[in-house]
């Protein structure tokens, strides 16, 4: 009893320690009341107020009141989206009043423009930018990954998914028809050909310049926009920082083609020799009919797996090393990015090196220096190259169309009668490792600035610069490849060949600007800046191409890069283009009235070596200006939900000579088989004719946006409406009966117009958590408004992805798009009813009178159509499917395209995912046609799915036998949808042109920051672990590998192929990031 009493008593004195506790508690906190305004008095409900270090917290009322209860001594975290944050003190205060501060860092925000930068808040032209922290919360390979459905007006594509898979930007739809669109690409104020072997983890800022009031400073070279990337600088607080930021992950290719099992194969090759009239092909390999159950159920060899499916991996390192004060200051970076790809010899390498070094030795005098060096080695020669001897090396074919068993005689590549039917069917591995490549690509820039401030509103800046490019390309063509059976001598055929190239560019550039402002001169309404500049580009190329042949048969690749001499050297080819030069001059004035009107003038001249006489230079003018609506007073009572508002006009001229240099002059190039004047003699003329003419492309833009901030800047956007045509086009121009191929003319003109439209919502701003959604879309029309005095442009307007078979499949002329496909309009399939009945005696269906006939087209095996053949439509009623059918048929342009981006934290954890998009554009799937088509030279190659048994037309019953009879062959193919893959040739219809439309999530990233003070036990100032996906998720309904694919890229005539693309992958990474 006793024992149970006690027990009973510490309970209830557990209980009462408990109770006065809380009562302790609650005494010593206290309440605390306030009101939250703005800067004129108006009242901020919805603010948050919390209470610092702890969670407890509240919002303010509609009239701008709050109540919490803290504890004494405690401080108030007090924030709003588009102010200041605050925090205040509560010391022995019972009622706060608290005035919040506009948060004007916005559109403080420094941008960089040419030769220069500027407030956001008095830009004039088109211009988007994308900071540094912004892509560090994204690991990506290249910097064009990072910029992906970011930017309106600004598209970034891959063609496909090999890791060096070249990286199309465009910037609204580009200018030219026949030249390269890609914008100028400036690093740290230097030129560069591309942007793929930088390290994004060097990038303080990526600007682009869409507009020509923006891009008329950098004149020629800036028609097609300008993209500026600015590296981190080191620091100015005298300290030393330390950055680490590694990651590693897996990845797998995202889809495969579903093909024909093994059983549906044999059937089709019993059918396929009955066609044929040749059914021993088949019993020599298969057997008999009655034996096509053996391969019943059979798994089948998955060839895609084999050579796309291992596992890849990436590792990534990147070190940094920044520091300095306000007159000295460093930045040292090295980066190496290593990726094994999907595909068996399939490897990336990349290391970077960059350091930048700043002094100030006086108040007046600023100097610097810059050297970057990037060494890029590619391994493998991927799935197809657009500019090889014949898409019969197409690796993604091989791994599509081989055999899924053994064929004995076949598939073993012994020698075999029936080889020849085979076609050019080899072994996907053989075949892989038949056609290497390595390829290296090695930059070093170095650049160095001097700046004296003259007077205190006088600067002179002079900037010189050295880069080299080096890029080595080795192909090796084994016993397998279309070229060593048909490229060397007769005596070299059927051994290894190499082909060994090597391109040197070697670069000079030196800029002057003086750069006046007025401030302190004019009166404080009055803003005034002056910068005149002059700037010299030289650029040196030499090209040297070795091709060696009939190495040793048992040569590898490895073993014909290293002993070269073990071959026979055919031809030496070393190629000087004559020196690129380019002078320029240019000024810009920006004037400003009451912080509210801005006007900008822009004049720049060029002369170019490309050009000459009267041609040589170059005039391209911009104007532009804006109107601060918000700072008018008459929007003063709107201000406490229009924050910004301002009106943008520009009106610009640029310039384009992207043209090959010398096509003023007969050029003559090195050769070591031309025959002139009866001797051998190393040289020869230029195949194309020169024009002595030839005059600037010129590209005239009107701009008119507006720029909007609402809400205490939660809400903010930009919308734009372009109008640009591009005259003079710089254009190869056929020229038969001359002896030369094409002569360069200005002809024609374009037209792009369209929309941008960029849109921000803060939906959630707080000390722990938020949330942003950001979205962007671009509408843009291209249109071919004249070509001199051409109606259309044929020459260059074939894929060739099929040789010869199909001809022209692309339509460039007056009224249409650039990548517009022509082709025919696919009907169907010639039905039973279609027909007359068939003629045993002649062995050939009578096709009715009123019934087109496409047999000249696309053939039946047996001359003239017949049941189950593909049926085109007759356009022009004349009875007979030729030429005169083709018609457009589909346009790879998109009708907008854009992307959206969510980025939110709470508690330490970010999450950023972004999406981009195109709808309405088309794609020409290439792959669809060849492996649903079974041509005289492809008898054992395998067919896509949709040629299954049951789906496919058959002309082949239960047992066996070749139907003829119509009652029964049209019973045989009621439940039938497809037409019979056995026909002469491929044809190119509509049916093979897909919606391109897609929607992908194409990185998500999930991380986590250490709180800052556990980070500083471990000594670290910051610490983030985090994951991310790419390519995570793909919405679309085309049928291919995937929709963002271009690989026909030999003529810029004829985008949207997808052939022989590279697969892409799904890939996951996990990643750790700190400094100290």
């Amino acid at each position: 009893m006793m024992k149970a009493l006690l027990k009973k008593i510490r309970i209830a004195l557990a209980l009462l320690c408990m109770l006065a506790s809380g009562f302790v508690v609650h005494a010593q906190s206290k309440t605390v009341t306030g009101t939250v305004v703005e800067e004129n008095g108006s009242v901020l409900p919805g603010v948050s107020v919390l209470e610092k270090g702890t969670t407890n917290g509240t919002v303010t009322d509609v009239n701008g009141r709050f109540t919490i209860q803290v504890a004494p001594g405690a401080t108030l975290v007090i924030s709003f989206v588009g102010m200041k944050t605050a925090e205040v003190e509560v010391g022995s205060q019972t009622n706060l009043a608290v005035t919040l501060e506009a948060n004007v860092s916005e559109l403080e925000e420094v941008v960089v423009v040419g030769y220069g930068a500027t407030k956001k808040s008095d830009l004039t032209g088109s211009v988007v930018q994308v900071s540094g922290n912004d892509l560090r919360k994204m690991p990506v390979s290249t910097i064009a990954e990072s910029l992906t459905g970011r930017l309106a007006g600004v598209r970034v594509t891959a063609t496909e998914g090999s890791p060096d898979a070249e990286i199309n930007i465009r910037v609204r739809g580009g200018t030219s028809l026949s030249q390269d669109n890609n914008p100028l690409y400036i690093v740290d104020g230097f030129p560069v050909n591309s942007i793929s072997d930088i390290s994004p983890s060097d990038i303080e800022t990526i600007t682009v310049l869409k507009d020509a009031s923006s891009t008329a400073i950098y004149g020629s070279r800036g028609a097609n926009g300008v993209v500026l990337i600015t590296t981190k600088g080191g620091g100015s607080d005298g300290k030393v920082t330390v950055n680490y930021n590694t990651f590693a992950g897996v990845k797998k290719i995202a889809k495969t083609l579903d093909v024909l099992s093994p059983e549906d194969y044999v059937k089709w090759q019993y059918e396929y020799a009955l066609l044929r009239d040749n059914l021993s092909s088949y019993e020599n390999y298969f057997g008999s009919y009655n034996d096509s159950d053996l391969y019943a159920g059979l798994k089948g060899n998955n060839w895609q797996r084999q050579i796309y499916g291992r596992t890849g991996t990436v590792f990534s390192n990147d070190l940094s090393v920044r520091g300095g004060t306000d007159k000295f200051n460093y930045s040292m970076n090295y980066a190496r990015f290593q990726e094994k790809a999907i595909m068996i010899g399939s490897d990336f390498v990349r290391d970077n090196i960059t350091v930048r070094l700043n002094n100030k030795p006086n108040k007046k005098v600023s100097l610097g220096f810059t050297l970057r060096y990037a060494n890029t080695v590619i391994d493998g020669g991927g799935a197809n190259e657009q500019n090889e001897v014949s898409s019969a090396d197409s690796r993604l074919k091989h791994s599509v169309g081989y055999a899924p068993i053994p064929i004995p005689g076949i598939t073993s590549g012994a020698d075999d009668t029936d080889e020849q039917t085979a076609g050019d069917l080899v072994n996907p591995i053989t075949a892989t490792w038949d056609n290497n490549r390595y390829q290296q690509r090695r930059n070093y820039n170095i650049g160095g600035s001097f700046g004296w401030k003259i007077l205190d509103n006088l600067q002179l800046k002079i900037e010189g610069g050295l880069d080299t490019y080096n890029y080595l390309d080795n192909r090796f063509y084994g016993l397998t490849t279309y070229f060593v059976g048909n490229r060397p001598a007769a005596a070299n055929q059927n051994h290894p060949a190499v082909i060994l190239r090597d391109r040197k560019e070697f670069r000079l550039r030196n800029t002057n600007t003086l750069n006046y402002d007025f401030k302190g001169i004019l009166s404080s309404d009055h803003n005034l800046n002056l910068l005149v500049g002059q700037e010299v580009l030289t650029k040196e190329v030499n090209r040297v191409t070795s091709e060696i042949h009939g190495f040793p048969k048992f040569f590898n690749s490895d073993k014909a890069f290293r002993l070269t001499n073990q071959g026979i050297p055919i031809s030496v080819e070393n190629y000087y283009e004559p020196d690129e030069k380019l002078l320029s001059f240019f000024t810009r004035v920006n004037y400003i009235f009451k912080n509210r009107y801005v006007l900008e003038g822009v004049y720049r001249a060029d002369g170019s070596s490309k050009f000459m006489g009267d041609n040589v230079w170059g005039y391209f003018p911009s104007v532009s200006g804006a109107w601060k609506i918000s700072e008018e007073n008459f929007m003063k009572g709107s201000s406490n939900w229009i924050n910004d508002l301002k009106v943008r006009t520009s009106y610009g001229i640029a310039g384009n000579n992207n043209i090959p240099v010398g096509q003023t002059l007969t050029m003559f190039e090195s050769r070591t088989n031309t025959w002139m004047n009866g001797f051998d003699n190393y040289w020869s003329a230029s195949t194309i004719m020169a024009n002595p003419n030839l005059k600037w492309e010129t590209t005239y833009t009107r701009n008119l946006g507006l720029d909007f901030s609402l809400l205490k800047g939660r809400i903010y956007g930009t919308v734009e409406y372009y109008h640009n045509n591009t005259k003079d086009l710089l254009l190869e121009f056929p020229t038969p009966g001359t002896g030369y191929t094409s002569q360069y003319r200005n002809i024609g003109e374009t037209e792009n117009k369209g929309w941008d439209v960029a849109l921000s919502y803060i939906v959630l701003d707080h000390k722990n958590y938020g949330l942003t959604v950001s979205i962007n879309t671009n509408f843009n029309r291209n249109k071919i408004v004249s070509l001199g005095e051409l109606e259309a442009i044929t020459a260059g307007t074939n894929s060739n992805w099929a040789s010869t078979q199909i001809g022209r499949d692309f339509d460039v002329r007056v009224g249409g798009s650039l990548g517009a496909m022509y082709g025919y309009l696919n009907d169907g399939r010639y039905e039973v009813s279609d027909f007359e009945g068939y003629n045993s005696s002649t062995g050939r269906w009578i096709l009715k009178s009123d019934v087109a006939d496409a047999s000249g087209v696309v053939g039946s095996g047996v001359g003239n159509a017949r049941p189950g053949m593909m049926k085109l439509k007759d356009m022009n009623g004349d009875g007979i499917v030729n030429q005169d059918d083709q018609r457009v048929i589909g346009n790879y342009n998109p009708k907008h395209s854009g992307g959206f981006t969510l980025t939110g934290y709470a508690f330490g954890f970010d999450l950023t995912a972004a999406f981009n998009y195109t709808y309405g554009n088309q794609i020409y799937n290439a792959n669809k046609i060849e492996f649903t088509t079974a041509n005289l030279n492809n008898q054992y190659r395998n067919l896509s799915s949709i040629m299954a048994d049951g789906v496919r037309w058959t002309n082949v019953n239960a047992a066996g036998q070749l139907v003829t009879d119509p009652t029964e062959l049209a019973a045989l193919n009621t439940n039938t949808t497809m037409w019979s893959p056995y026909m002469n040739r491929y044809v190119f219809s509509d049916w093979a042109v897909e919606n391109g439309s897609f929607l992908r999530l194409n990185t998500l990233t999930l991380g986590y920051t250490l709180p800052e003070s556990l980070a500083t036990k471990a000594h670290l100032r910051n610490l983030r672990i985090y994951t991310t996906g790419y390519n995570v998720w793909l919405l679309t309904n085309y049928s291919g590998f995937d929709p963002e694919v271009s690989t026909r890229r030999r003529t810029p005539y004829t985008p949207g192929v997808d052939y022989s693309a590279y697969p892409r992958s799904r890939q996951v990474v996990m990643g750790l990031s700190f400094n100290f």
